[in-house]
């Protein structure tokens, strides 16, 4: 039943408008409506809905006439149409005026108390699972969860991926929510660093430590404490046509660079091109340098370039790029890939006019049923021989702020999620990995051999654009692609790339 009723409210908007500051326009709203999980607000001349079913508490109907303060914050991204040369008020106001159109729940973030904090056993829950199979899923988790702990009422807010990571850091610093999902191991680290996750070591015990396995728990450890609970992943590795590799008469799965590289001069013999990869995107160039560093120089070594301790113009990171650099010399690559995305480079392997991918086993529900009968999976070859084995495998987790305001039902969850029945039905969704090793996997033939890899590797990596800083990964991976188009701009391209690393990271402590 709709709840009407006086309420004090200010409500402030921000619109950053291309270089120039951040606008404000206040506003004093008109009467509310609160219904369910939704609050109407009537201000810039229009009627905001705004979903915030994290503080609203239902027992405040109880005391509809007792004053209340109100704060509404949002952060609006300016519609395209709206970038014509005016000055910021008119902006401001032009986009007012159209805000019941261009405003969604996932475009903004918004806060707001009534009389007081949420009531006791409220959990608030940020999630960025906003596609259909994992959202549906996660309901279904939190759901269960709320009928398995009657005291608790979870609410599971989802929003898409991008306004997500732009969002995370602006609710770890002010409002928190009680539980986010997030990543793994430097991505984790960017907010464990300045102090705004919560230690949860308490909840990794022997069972659930021996459950979820030491490199798990070791990608959610800094400084000794965990920061939070993984709960799916995926392999990469390469996918490859066997009845090409039969016709061009490689007769098994290359194990080592020196197979690789004879594999792909034989497949190119034979009019095909041996290796497929859409470097419009970038970052399937990034899994080339990930696996070759790994397979060369190890993944200490890796990590300590991701994290900045090591320079790009070091002779080991220039091995990376001349072994990466043979397979251009030999013509492994389809030509015009800088044009192509990873999803348009798929219909090249698809229609047998390429022979494998270095991608990840999210690519596997994509094959085609006349083709998947000859698709088979292999791990990337050994370069140094006795390299321990080392996969890239992004990995997701769930952590609580700092800041929560119910962390000790937020701990309850995480445990929860922890169990290989959680694990086991979210990542039958998500069609990739659980971390607890008790869990049943998906019947799939794919994720079987992913998950044997991953099994069997000896560390893991996140991915280069998980595993170093944010810019330095875009430019980087500018530099591979660039690369991969011309190798001869090898020296160059890692200068350019360390003068991006000193600029973060600093000079090299010796």
């Amino acid at each position: 039943m709709a709840l009407k009723r006086e309420i004090d409210l200010d409500l402030t908007m921000r619109v950053r408008l291309g270089h120039q500051s951040d606008v404000k326009l206040r506003a004093r709203a008109k009467p509310m409506v609160v219904e369910d999980d939704v609050i109407h607000v009537h201000a810039f001349g229009t009627v905001l809905n705004l979903s915030i079913p994290e503080t609203y508490s239902k027992n405040k109907e109880e005391r509809p006439d007792k004053q209340c303060k109100t704060t509404v914050k949002a952060g609006v991204n300016l519609p395209r149409p709206y970038q014509a040369k005016r000055t910021p008020r008119e902006k401001v106001m032009t986009l007012a005026k159209t805000l019941k159109y261009a405003v969604s729940a996932a475009a903004f973030a918004a806060v707001a108390t009534f009389c007081g904090a949420a009531s006791a056993g409220t959990l608030v829950i940020n999630s960025d699972t906003s596609d259909p199979a994992p959202k549906a899923a996660w309901e279904d988790i939190v759901s269960k969860f709320n009928k398995d702990n009657p005291g608790i009422e979870a609410k599971l807010n989802v929003y898409d991926h991008e306004s997500y990571k732009k969002s995370i850091r602006n609710w770890l610093t002010s409002a928190s929510p009680d539980v986010v999902f997030w990543y793994v191991g430097t991505r984790m680290e960017q907010f464990t660093k300045p102090g705004l996750l919560e230690d949860v070591s308490d909840i990794w015990d022997k069972r659930m430590s021996d459950g979820l396995g030491a490199v798990a728990k070791g990608l959610v450890t800094d400084g000794g404490k965990q920061y939070g609970v993984p709960y799916t992943y995926y392999n990469w590795g390469v996918y490859y046509r066997k009845d090409i590799f039969d016709k061009a008469g490689v007769t098994a799965a290359p194990k080592t660079w020196t197979e690789f590289v004879d594999a792909c001069k034989k497949i190119k013999a034979s009019g095909v091109e041996p290796i497929v990869i859409g470097s419009k995107d970038l970052w399937p160039t990034a899994g080339w340098f990930d696996y070759i560093d790994m397979r060369l120089n190890g993944l200490p070594f890796h990590m300590d370039l991701m994290h900045g301790k090591v320079s790009y113009e070091d002779p080991k990171v220039k091995g990376v790029m001349d072994k990466w650099g043979e397979l251009m010399t030999n013509g492994c690559f389809v030509k015009n890939h800088a044009s192509t995305s990873w999803q348009e480079s798929q219909a090249s392997l698809f229609q047998g006019k390429s022979s494998m991918m270095l991608i990840g086993n999210f690519i596997s529900p994509n094959f085609p049923k006349d083709v998947e009968a000859n698709m088979e999976f292999m791990r990337f070859p050994e370069i140094t021989p006795g390299m321990k084995s080392y996969e890239d495998a992004p990995m997701d987790s769930i952590h609580i702020p700092k800041n929560a305001k119910n962390k000790e039902d937020a701990k309850k969850f995480l445990k929860y999620v922890m169990t290989a029945e959680v694990q086991e039905k979210i990542n039958k969704a998500l069609g990739q990995v659980p971390i607890n090793t008790h869990a049943e996997l998906k019947n799939e033939r794919f994720l079987k051999s992913g998950a044997e890899l991953l099994g069997k590797a000896d560390g893991l990596a996140q991915f280069f654009d998980r595993d170093t800083d944010e810019a330095l990964a875009t430019l980087a991976m500018k530099g591979f692609q660039e690369f991969m188009i011309n190798p001869d701009r090898e020296a160059a391209i890692l200068t350019k790339i360390e003068a991006e690393r000193k600029r973060v990271y600093g000079e090299i402590k010796k």
